[in-house]
């Protein structure tokens, strides 16, 4: 005798989900994993701001890299614990964690002078755009008197 499957009407939903926002919203949040908040927008059109939630990490185990056109965030935290328990043998306690977001930056944007700050767990990251050209106007010449223009053809 085959065993029942149970059927879940929104299995391909959170799976299509999933796969293009990398977000499950119907999924219970009580036991699922949280990820840092990374807030990603624009002041004043005049800069692009990224702010990155990272309240277990240090300033030291932040990195920020411009690469190919992107903004590069990565960060990675290892801590490692020994107690002597007793006389037994060391017992030792590892675990880590990582953050790492990509965000590409507008074709508009001065690299060179990108800014961060971290405080209070929150790092934040300002990429100026740079100034936009305003359009030049052209004078327009009068016509030259010494070759005027053919008429009647």
């Amino acid at each position: 005798m085959a065993t029942p499957v149970r059927f879940d009407p929104f299995a391909e939903l959170r799976a299509i989900q999933q796969r293009f926002l990398g977000d499950d919203f119907l999924t219970d949040t009580s036991s699922a994993v949280t990820y840092p908040t990374t807030d990603v927008f624009t002041e004043d059109d005049n800069r692009l701001v990224v702010e990155a939630h990272l309240p277990n990490f240090d300033k030291d185990e932040i990195e920020i890299q411009v690469d190919d056109g992107a903004l590069v965030i990565s960060a990675q935290r290892s801590d490692k614990d020994t107690e002597k328990n007793n006389g037994r043998k060391y017992l030792v306690r590892e675990s880590s964690s990582s953050f790492y977001r990509r965000i590409q930056l507008p074709e508009r944007s001065d690299e060179s002078a990108i800014k961060a700050d971290f405080n209070n767990g929150v790092l934040k990251v300002t990429v100026p755009f740079q100034e936009i050209a305003s359009p030049k106007k052209i004078e327009i010449a009068a016509g030259d008197s010494d070759n005027p223009a053919v008429e009647g053809k």
